[in-house]
């Protein structure tokens, strides 16, 4: 694939300016150049930026690194992955599996991965290291239903190792756990932060109905006709007109009457919604499961 900088920045969460300095002082890029002469780079250079940025991450100072081999910077890298508890910050991981993501190497992402989940659990590797993987890939915030398959690649790996862990947790409840609704629109279809959440709730003991992606109000109307619910969460993700995502939360709130209502994703949306006094929006990870924590029996 061809990368510009922005693309790069995104990616590696070093800002545009800085990656230019690494090069003209460092050497550490080699770009192409457009017939407009404007910057671009292959697959190789975004590899190289990552390890760099890794390797940055342990304490060693730019100018070193870009002095070494590629065959030294893989020594170096893989010997920090076999020391998984030494490493401290998170974006050495997330660098080190968007790297093998995006290169395919399934092998290695799952071995990182599975290391992380082991030293991190569950939820704290989603929050340090799978959300931002996520945002970085721009998942969280599409302006298009076109998936790149780097995207597709990592994100059903995600989703893999988030079912596991929710098919391990106890299945049993008693009649005065809180029972969730869980769903997505019908224009929705990434639900890993859904998923995630169906883990955080069963973890506090909450029973969870999970419906999953592209839901239609009709069958949101049919659930809560059946059976009891107790709270209904769903993510509004795509960007959309302002009143079509009212309409769907004013449609929303008839149906569910009285039962409180919990909505989370893109802030750019939800900051205009006009919400009724028992839809409750969540801003971040951590308030989901402060609120979870302390509403749960």
């Amino acid at each position: 694939m061809i990368y510009s900088i922005s693309d790069l920045e995104q990616l590696s969460g070093v800002q545009s300016h800085t990656i230019r300095i690494w090069e003209q002082r460092y050497n550490a890029l080699k770009p192409m150049r457009s017939e407009g002469n404007t910057r671009f780079y292959d697959d190789k250079q975004l590899v190289r930026l990552l390890n760099i940025v890794s390797l940055n991450q342990t304490g060693l100072k730019i100018s070193k690194i870009c002095s070494l081999s590629e065959q030294d910077v893989d020594k170096l890298l893989e010997k920090e992955i076999q020391e998984i508890p030494r490493v401290a910050k998170f974006d050495y991981y997330v660098n080190q599996l968007l790297k093998f993501g995006l290169s395919y190497d399934e092998f290695s992402f799952e071995l990182l991965l599975s290391a992380c989940i082991e030293k991190f659990g569950i939820i704290e590797l989603y929050k340090n290291i799978m959300y931002p993987i996520l945002i970085r890939l721009g998942l969280m915030w599409r302006k298009d239903d076109i998936c790149p398959a780097q995207e597709h690649f990592l994100s059903n790996i995600i989703r893999r190792k988030i079912f596991t862990a929710i098919d391990s947790l106890d299945l049993y409840h008693d009649s005065n756990d809180k029972t969730w609704l869980l769903f997505l629109p019908e224009d929705e279809e990434h639900d890993i932060g859904l998923m995630f959440a169906h883990y955080v709730l069963k973890v506090n003991n909450n029973k969870v109905i999970f419906l999953g992606t592209k839901v239609p109000l009709e069958s949101i109307e049919k659930v809560l006709n059946d059976i009891k619910i107790d709270n209904v969460l769903f993510f509004m993700i795509k960007p959309r007109p302002l009143k079509v995502a009212q309409k769907y939360i004013d449609d929303l709130q008839k149906i569910c009457k009285k039962i409180n209502i919990h909505i989370a994703g893109n802030n750019q949306i939800i900051d205009q919604l006009i919400l009724s006094k028992n839809t409750n929006r969540f801003n971040s990870l951590e308030e989901f499961e402060d609120n979870i924590k302390n509403t749960s029996k």
